[in-house]
């Protein structure tokens, strides 16, 4: 495979939609950003040897910026790198997850009040949009695109506040609380109470109510925490 070069790269599709100029990222944050994803959706799980020579020959390029992008992931918590060995998909700590839920409920309680204040009509249209999608894919189960666009929803809140750098500070407390949250979803009905939550939410930033908005906000986040000791039971190899 002919390498691709190792320079600055324009990504930002995503970053368009959202209403954002497109950044630059380089091959090792582009590397990074490609196992971060598939870390969190635990298509890569917990206990998986990641192999540097097979991460350069999929994306052609040299070692060196896959090892970048690893000790990133290192840094995150989210892979061990032991010398010598290899470098491993960490398990999920458990005791990082109630204190990501604290933190989320701190942060987003607040932008969801500021929400309330400013949101336009053209604000409550993009949260309709964000939750008829997340309806659809809950009828058809797709947990993993149900997961994106719930992510989305908050990130949208935190945009209508008009601080949507608080979303970024979320992104990284919460990674841990986010890959325990994604053996939850395919629980039964547990994607549909979230989009009724979702709804309260929205209903209370129409009405511009925002001591409702951060009632509901706090009253959905609490039913985010999974239930950790039945997840340990059911994934022994994912926890520690």
């Amino acid at each position: 495979m002919r390498q691709a070069p190792e320079t600055d790269a324009l990504v930002g599709p995503l970053s368009q939609e959202a209403g954002r100029r497109p950044r630059r990222v380089t091959t090792a944050g582009a590397i990074y950003e490609r196992l971060y994803a598939d870390i969190i959706s635990l298509r890569m799980p917990p206990g998986l040897f990641l192999q540097e020579k097979r991460i350069a020959d999929e994306f052609g390029v040299s070692r060196t910026p896959v090892r970048e992008a690893l000790l990133r992931l290192s840094e995150g918590g989210l892979v061990d790198i032991f010398p010598q060995s290899g470098t491993v998909i960490s398990r999920v700590p458990v005791s990082a997850i109630p204190e990501a839920v604290v933190v989320r409920k701190a942060l987003e309680g607040t932008t969801v009040e500021m929400a309330a204040q400013t949101a336009t009509t053209a604000d409550i249209a993009r949260l309709d949009a964000s939750i008829e999608r997340q309806r659809s894919h809950a009828a058809v189960s797709d947990t993993a695109s149900f997961h994106e666009e719930d992510e989305a929803f908050h990130e949208a809140i935190a945009q209508i506040s008009g601080y949507p750098g608080i979303w970024a500070i979320l992104k990284a407390v919460k990674v841990q609380l986010d890959r325990a949250r994604r053996l939850t979803l395919p629980a039964l009905g547990r994607m549909g109470n979230v989009v009724s939550e979702h709804m309260i939410i929205r209903d209370a930033l129409a009405a511009h109510d925002a001591a409702a908005a951060r009632s509901a906000m706090i009253h959905h986040l609490s039913a985010v925490i999974p239930d950790v000791d039945e997840l340990r039971s059911r994934y022994p190899d994912y926890f520690c």
